[in-house]
């Protein structure tokens, strides 16, 4: 049976801009352009795992909002379960703790970034909302 992860990402807008981040050159699918966020760990909730890895990658927090968006893409190896939320940084600077770079872009500069597959759909999704 494929292997089937939940992973949460979180739409941070300020200004007409959105927040997106670069992951590492040694992560999976690296240096592609993405959403913050990642996977949920067993017991958790999609909001505690957002809130969570928005805390571990960048140092900031955030209040956690509606899910806006859900897309299921299969990888080679495994398939994603990936729901996209409405956040709204509370505090926090942003720092590259497990992030390579990070962009505020406006949804039409969203193509000039290389995202992987299942972050293309979400994008997609965005545009059409």
């Amino acid at each position: 049976m494929r292997r089937k992860i939940r992973v949460v990402g979180a739409m941070i807008e300020e200004g007409g801009r959105y927040l997106i981040t670069q992951r590492p050159p040694t992560a999976s699918l690296p240096l592609l352009w993405e959403f913050p966020g990642g996977r949920v760990e067993p017991g958790e909730t999609d909001e505690e795992a957002l809130a969570r890895e928005l805390r571990e990658e960048m140092g900031i927090d955030a209040a956690v909002g509606p899910r806006i968006i859900h897309v299921e893409h299969g990888y080679e190896s495994y398939d994603i379960d990936f729901c996209v939320y409405r956040c709204r940084l509370v505090q926090g600077k942003i720092q590259h703790l497990r992030v390579h770079a990070h962009r505020w872009v406006k949804p039409e500069e969203l193509d000039d970034y290389e995202f992987p597959p299942a972050d293309e759909k979400t994008i997609a999704k965005l545009l059409g909302l």
